[in-house]
């Protein structure tokens, strides 16, 4: 595991040096750009003043702040009550400590089903995706991605409180987070099914806890905004995002197809695609139904949901499962064909830097 972290920390490092020279180049802080953009801000206001901060644009486009899961805020909070450190610095903590324990999973569910040699290709194409520059930022797919690794590991080891409880944590740190539960509940009705309802009071128990944290938030909001059901989902209408069947998408394409003149939007859609291929070869390989279950319920979210086209890739980060196939081929190429293998990360390593220091510092656009 060591080895994999210590390949991870350097690809992050080298990614955020290339940062800060394009800021510097720029005559931008590195360090603000990283901790206080997009979505940042409201994540560390929270963090600061509690819910309750609102911009409206129009009639029909409102941000509310309770759009946001409570648990970065809450990590960032108790961060900055214990230490000297401010929020965006609080922040950047959070996130790298996080990305750390989420490539310490990643390894471990790589290296379980497939050895360790897997385990750590893995781990570095997890941290050689082309948005991976958001794992240096104070952004919350660290800290989901820390969860969904270690909860997947435990239901593979079948430590179901364990797994219950991270997916409940991890419920509570995205709108996405619920694909955790959904792939802890899956293999539990498996294991049922299985064992003809001969299973332990702990699979239940893990089973129970896994949605809670997603639906706790959501019910929360829901009673705020007087609505107990459908308030969350009326505070991210107000934003432009729902879920539709990926109508919302299929009509940003077609313009974009027609139109589209900045170079994100085509990445988006590159990406998107290679998730959809990725997704049908983890199928493919017949991988453990949690990892299907979880990389696909994250898979139908980004292409059914409407809204933040741009933000897809950052959507589907937490999908590491997605890059076993690709994991177990890159060693089968290391072993047969080394010099291959270092060009192909070579590769990668250019592509994830490039592309990460122009989102952050040159891109105009939500990330």
């Amino acid at each position: 595991m060591g080895g994999a972290l210590g390949l991870f920390v350097l690809a992050r490092l080298l990614g955020g040096v290339v940062v800060a020279l394009l800021s510097w180049e720029a005559g931008r802080n590195p360090f603000a750009l990283l901790g206080r953009s997009w979505d940042s801000l409201w994540y560390l206001g929270i963090a600061a003043h509690g819910y309750g901060h609102t911009q409206r644009f129009r009639l029909d486009v409102v941000h509310s702040d309770l759009a946001f899961f409570p648990l970065y805020p809450a990590l960032v909070r108790g961060v900055t009550t214990l230490t000297p450190l401010a929020g965006g610095t609080a922040g950047l903590v959070v996130s790298w400590l996080a990305a750390a324990a989420a490539a310490c999973g990643v390894y471990a569910v790589g290296a379980r089903l497939h050895g360790r040699a897997v385990g750590t290709a893995l781990v570095l194409l997890w941290g050689l995706l082309p948005h991976s520059v958001v794992l240096s930022m104070a952004y919350t797919e660290p800290v989901l991605t820390a969860f969904a690794a270690w909860s997947l590991y435990a239901v593979l080891t079948r430590r179901w409180v364990w797994a219950g409880g991270l997916a409940l944590a991890a419920g509570l740190a995205r709108p996405n987070g619920f694909a955790v539960a959904a792939a802890v509940l899956a293999a539990a009705a498996y294991e049922v099914v299985r064992r003809r309802g001969k299973v332990t009071h702990r699979l239940w128990t893990g089973a129970a806890l896994a949605p809670v944290g997603w639906v706790a938030y959501v019910l929360w909001v829901g009673r705020r905004k007087g609505d107990l059901l459908g308030g969350y989902f009326e505070v991210q209408r107000l934003w432009g995002s729902r879920f539709d069947f990926g109508r919302g998408s299929l009509q940003f394409v077609h313009r974009l197809l027609l139109h589209g003149d900045r170079f994100v939007f085509p990445m988006t859609m590159v990406i998107v695609a290679a998730a959809v291929l990725l997704f049908a070869l983890l199928l493919a390989d017949r991988a453990p139904l949690p990892l299907v279950v979880y990389g696909g319920v994250l898979l139908l979210i980004a292409l059914g949901g409407s809204g933040f086209f741009e933000s897809k890739p950052r959507f589907l980060l937490p999908a590491f499962p997605l890059l076993l196939p690709l994991a177990r081929a890159l060693v089968r190429t290391a072993r047969a064909r080394p010099r291959h293998a270092t060009v192909v990360v070579g590769a990668l390593a250019g592509l994830s830097f490039c592309y990460g220091a122009y989102l952050v510092v040159i891109a105009n656009t939500p990330l």
